[in-house]
């Protein structure tokens, strides 16, 4: 089955993507572009279960609550539910790391009008077998409203559609972040109450450097890896660490009730 037009182009201008994001830093043109493209997203990057601690004291480790829970929340919330058939960054890339056939999960009333070339409706246990998959592949979730999907798709509407990006490092869109004008790259945030810190125990050694971070946010400076505010806390670097000496932690125990509250108000899956 062909794909549509549009994705062909979008596969054609993969290339130029950081070039193109540059020019939302343009006086009057940013503006266009975030009104076109980026109006009223809201999208937070889920850290890895693995990496994450909690700062309190857990009675019972059976009920700790961890960031997948959020998508597998709005998988059993929604009514509709939809795999991509591939992961477009990721093939248009032709990533060698991570599973291109691993696309984006959308939810809501949505994706009753996405193209049937592209993807397929699934059911709950499919969708929630699918994220499963993901984060076993090492993969990163990104969940919320993303008007950029919604204009590809060219399904509305916007609000009736929920994004769960699985993300590599290599290969995610959201690599052009730091090139895109700030009031368009704080739309896509970390996790509310998350906190990334580099312990006395790092020596330097640049693991975390190498093609690690999407946003490039850590760096080695006088012998110790410097975390920036680009970062989006997922983790990836606490995960390759030698040393054990990046910390990944929630600080608010409703980290979880806010993240929903907070997607939830930006997007209808029901």
């Amino acid at each position: 089955m062909d794909e549509p037009l549009l994705v062909k182009l979008l596969r054609k201008s993969f290339p130029h993507r950081f070039g193109i994001a540059r020019l939302s830093r343009w006086p009057v043109l940013g503006g266009i572009i975030d009104r076109m493209l980026f109006e009223n997203d809201d999208m937070i990057y889920l850290p890895k279960d693995q990496v994450i601690q909690m700062n309190r004291p857990i009675e019972n480790p059976g009920e700790l609550v961890v960031p997948s829970q959020i998508v597998e929340h709005f998988v059993e919330k929604a009514n509709y539910h939809w795999i991509m058939n591939w992961c477009i960054c990721r093939s248009a890339t032709k990533c060698k790391d991570y599973p291109v056939n691993l696309g984006c999960l959308f939810l809501g009333e949505a994706t009753l009008k996405i193209d049937p070339r592209i993807g397929h409706r699934a059911t709950k246990q499919e969708a929630l077998e699918h994220v499963r998959k993901c984060r076993e592949a090492g993969l990163v979730h990104l969940i919320g409203r993303n008007k950029l999907d919604a204009v590809w798709l060219r399904v509305e509407p916007g609000n009736k559609l929920l994004t769960v990006c699985n993300c590599c490092p290599c290969c995610c869109l959201w690599r052009v972040l730091p090139s895109l004008a700030p009031d368009i790259s704080s739309k896509i945030t970390r996790m509310p109450g998350v906190k990334v810190t580099v312990t006395d125990r790092c020596v330097g050694c640049g693991t975390c450097t190498q093609g690690i971070c999407f946003v490039d946010a850590i760096r080695i400076v006088n012998n110790r890896a410097v975390k920036s505010e680009d970062c989006r806390g997922c983790g990836r670097c606490v995960d390759v660490c030698p040393q054990k000496a990046i910390e990944i932690s929630i600080d608010d125990e409703r980290f979880m009730r806010e993240a929903i509250e907070r997607i939830s108000s930006s997007v209808d899956v029901s």
